[in-house]
C-alpha cells in the first residue's frame, strides 16, 4: 500500500471515529471530493476538539488555537506545530495530533483555502473562549455561528468552485453551516448548562432558537437550489434532512432521532 493510500484510509477511519453526521456522507463522494471534503473536515475538527477539551484550561487553549492560527497563515510548519502541541499532546485527540497529515492530504489546488478557512474558525474559536462563550444578544450568537459553522458552510462553497466551477451564495453557506449548527445548540442544550455554557440571546426562549434554527435551514435549502453537482448535491442534503428531522424530534420532545431513522432517511436520499 502507498503512503497516500495508507494515508487515505486513516484518514476515513478516524473521521468515522469524529463524526457520525459527517462520515455517511463523505464516504458518498468520488474519489476527488472524499479526499478533499475528508481531510478540509478533519483539520477543522481538529481545533474543534481543542476549544471543546474539558481538561485544558483557558488559557492554553487560546494559546493553541491562536497558535495554530498563525501557523495555518503560512506555509504551515508541521515541526513548530509539534513543538506548541507537545506539552498536551497527551491530553489532545488523533484528530488534533495529527492536522499536519490531513492537509499534506488535501489536493494541492486546494489546500490554500482550507488552511484559510480553519486559521479563521482557529482565531474566532480563540476569541469566544476568552469570552467563555457568553452570548448575549443576536448578533453574538451569529458571530460565534459563523466562526464555528458558517466557516464551514464558506469553505464548502471553495471547494465546490474549485472542482466543477459550482458558484454559490456565500450568505447562503454561511446560513447552512448556522442552522446545523443552531440545531446541535437545541440538542446540546442541558449539556452545556451542565458545563455552565448558554448559547442562548439574554431572553430567548427554546422557541426564539427554533426559529433561528428553521431560519437559516431555509437558507441552506436556497443554496443546494444553487447546486446542481448530484454528488455535491448529495453530501449537502445528507445533514440538512439529519438536522430537519432532528429538530422535528426535538419540537415533539424527543432527545434526538434514532439510529434507524438515521439509516432511513440517508437511504431516502441516496435513491432519490
Amino acid at each position: 500500500m502507498s503512503s497516500q493510500a495508507k494515508l487515505e484510509k486513516e484518514a476515513m477511519h478516524v473521521l468515522k471515529l469524529t463524526s457520525r453526521t459527517f462520515y455517511i456522507p463523505i464516504k458518498l463522494l468520488n474519489s476527488t471530493l472524499k479526499k478533499t471534503i475528508g481531510s478540509a473536515y478533519l483539520c477543522m475538527r481538529a481545533i474543534d476538539e481543542i476549544e471543546d477539551h474539558e481538561q485544558l484550561d483557558s488559557e492554553v487553549k487560546q494559546q493553541l488555537l491562536q497558535g495554530t492560527s498563525n501557523l495555518l497563515k503560512t506555509d504551515f510548519d508541521s515541526n513548530a506545530y509539534k513543538e506548541l502541541i507537545k506539552p498536551y499532546q497527551s491530553l489532545l485527540p488523533e484528530v488534533t495530533v495529527r492536522l499536519s497529515d490531513w492537509l499534506e492530504f488535501c489536493p494541492d489546488g486546494i489546500v490554500d483555502k482550507v488552511k484559510e478557512s480553519t486559521s479563521e474558525m482557529a482565531e474566532g474559536m480563540a476569541k469566544w473562549v476568552k469570552k467563555d462563550w457568553v452570548v448575549k444578544t443576536k448578533e453574538d450568537l451569529d458571530e460565534y455561528t459563523y466562526y464555528v459553522a458558517g466557516l464551514v458552510g464558506v469553505m464548502l462553497s471553495d471547494i465546490w468552485r474549485w472542482y466543477d466551477g459550482t458558484e454559490t451564495d456565500r450568505d447562503l453557506a454561511i446560513g447552512y453551516g448556522r442552522g446545523l449548527q443552531a440545531v446541535n445548540i437545541l440538542r446540546n442544550k442541558d449539556e452545556d448548562a451542565e458545563r455552565g455554557v448558554r448559547f442562548f440571546p439574554d431572553g430567548w426562549t427554546r422557541d426564539d432558537m427554533f426559529v433561528y434554527a428553521e431560519d437559516n435551514l431555509n437558507k441552506a435549502d436556497q443554496y443546494m437550489k444553487q447546486i446542481e453537482t448530484k454528488n455535491i448535491l448529495l453530501f449537502c442534503k445528507i445533514p440538512y434532512e439529519l438536522a430537519n428531522r432532528t429538530l422535528k424530534a426535538l419540537k415533539s420532545g424527543k432527545e434526538k432521532i434514532s439510529r434507524v431513522e438515521v439509516e432511513t432517511t440517508v437511504d431516502q436520499i441516496i435513491k432519490e
